[in-house]
């Protein structure tokens, strides 16, 4: 079973390139400062989110950040992958369906009602993996957001 391991402050070095990694698959310009300055407040344990290392923690293989919330439709504390990344040489052995087998009993042991996931519509491997772990797609829903820039 591959471990995961709630991310300290310590662990932003190791954080940083495997973040930069997974905005680059995903076509995003990084800006490290930016990344930084929004992993360190979680790091140092913010409640309004977490990130759990993926695999030994002195040298990890993937990270899953969450955010949390609060639903009145779902019953209470819910939480929402934002970001989710397994290093590349080591995909495809079942390691992001042991980590979303894990999360829920971690997440419901501390109270969370749901855990949320949002997938582009074309993404067929991540809608399949998510799938495979009983998420579902809320088919009467479509994600609007507002960005505010500061």
């Amino acid at each position: 079973m591959t471990a995961l391991t709630l991310a300290r402050p310590g662990d932003l070095d190791r954080l940083l390139p495997m973040v930069a990694s997974r905005h680059d698959e995903a076509g995003r310009t990084g800006d490290e400062a930016a990344t930084r300055a929004a992993l360190l407040p979680l790091l140092e344990g913010c409640p309004h989110g977490a990130v759990y290392l993926v695999g030994p923690p002195r040298a990890p293989i993937g990270y899953v950040a969450l955010s949390f919330g609060w639903s009145l439709a779902a019953g209470g504390l819910t939480a929402r992958i934002d970001e989710m990344h397994i290093r590349r040489a080591v995909r495809g052995r079942g390691i992001g369906t042991e980590v979303l087998g894990s999360l829920p009993r971690a997440l419901a042991a501390a109270g969370l009602c749901a855990i949320e996931v949002e997938t582009g519509r074309e993404d067929a491997r991540a809608r399949t993996l998510f799938g495979r772990q009983r998420f579902h797609p809320l088919e009467d829903r479509i994600t609007l957001r507002l960005t505010l820039h500061r």
